[in-house]
């Protein structure tokens, strides 16, 4: 059975992404740009955010 567990290093790189794509949503949204915009930005944001939630984190040792 396959070891489905994140290193620190690829969490922190999802962690950022997600921070940056829930920023990008915010902005559009506030601008009242276009929709298509909004949901891309908010599925990659929510998204990298479930992965983090539900994948364990790999602990060394």
């Amino acid at each position: 059975m396959p070891d489905f567990s994140l290193t620190p290093a690829l969490a922190t790189v999802i962690f950022v992404l997600s921070c940056l794509f829930g920023y990008r949503f915010r902005r559009v949204w506030k601008d009242e740009g276009p929709t298509w915009q909004l949901w891309v930005f908010g599925v990659l944001a929510a998204a990298g955010l479930a992965t983090l939630g539900f994948v364990p984190l790999a602990v060394p040792g």
